[in-house]
């Protein structure tokens, strides 16, 4: 039955890759996949993906081809050969690389004559289709602009801008905000586990605590822009005052204590560069290349 829905083409079957190819299946598009090994096609076939046999008949099904291979090199080794398929179409590169390998990747695709957009998926498979789940791209305006009502079937399309390196970048940067959140999660919660606080009691409230942070970040920002750091709320002597405490408390109870002895050393870092009377904001100083170093 004719949906409507724009055909979609996904090379690459790996677990994420199946997930986009169901999702979109199940959302009304006519997806045509092709993945190295057959083992991994049957599955999505059952689904109601068409499998092709070969990347070049795959890529001929649809004006939009979705990849998500092991890495960049996995996708020039498949597409390379078979690139002139490619001219008129638009190349979305879901694959994890580095912001320099999705630049050069979109000047090998304009060369070629394809459009391209560099994507960076902000979940694991079973999150594929939820609108609350980010999808962030970057690269051809138009080309996104176009596509934007297929891509939203996989979650909510963000685009940063005509840099193709921008999604790659941003990715790392929010995989980072996430493994030093978690982290310190992690740490409370084994504080708190000391003296018997489940991890499940404790997590609402660090949840609550994180909405309050969350201020404070959109408060931040700014000073960051700004390069201006006023201490109205609490300064960076304050806070290496506090992080003392969590030490002393985490230290008694055989707590490791890398964490937050890390953040202690910044602050000091921050305070010795004269920003002890500043906001934590200031510590962007310390994290920030020096100007010779750019």
């Amino acid at each position: 039955m004719d949906t409507g829905r724009a055909p979609v083409t996904v090379v690459g079957l790996g677990q994420m890759g199946s997930a986009l190819a169901t999702t979109l299946v199940e959302t009304g598009h006519p997806v045509t996949a092709w993945n190295r090994s057959a083992g991994r096609a049957r599955a999505v076939a059952d689904r109601g993906v068409r499998v092709a046999e070969t990347p070049r008949e795959a890529i001929t099904a649809s004006r939009l081809v979705v990849v998500c291979l092991r890495d960049y090199a996995a996708v020039h080794a498949v597409l390379d050969p078979v690139v002139d398929a490619l001219a008129g179409r638009t190349l979305v590169n879901l694959t994890s690389g580095s912001p320099e390998q999705a630049r050069e990747t979109a000047t090998w695709a304009a060369t070629h004559g394809v459009d391209y957009l560099d994507g960076a998926i902000m979940t694991t498979p079973p999150g594929v289709g939820s609108p609350e789940v980010m999808f962030l791209f970057a690269g051809a305006e138009a080309a996104f602009t176009t596509h934007r009502p297929t891509l939203a079937a996989l979650g909510d399309p963000l685009h940063l801008g005509t840099d193709p390196g921008l999604a790659s970048l941003y990715d790392v940067a929010l995989l980072g905000l996430m493994w030093s959140t978690m982290t310190g999660w992690l740490h409370g919660t084994a504080l708190v586990g000391a003296e018997r606080t489940p991890a499940t009691a404790f997590t609402p409230v660090a949840l609550r605590w994180l909405a309050t942070v969350g201020t404070f970040l959109t408060r931040y920002a700014g000073q960051v822009d700004a390069g201006r750091y006023p201490g109205d709320d609490a300064t960076v002597d304050i806070q290496i005052a506090a992080i003392e405490h969590l030490i002393h408390a985490a230290a008694d109870r055989g707590v490791d204590n890398a964490l937050p002895e890390l953040l202690r050393d910044m602050m000091r870092k921050a305070e010795a560069g004269g920003h002890g009377a500043d906001s934590y904001a200031s510590l962007i100083t310390v994290l920030r290349p020096s100007a010779g170093a750019r």
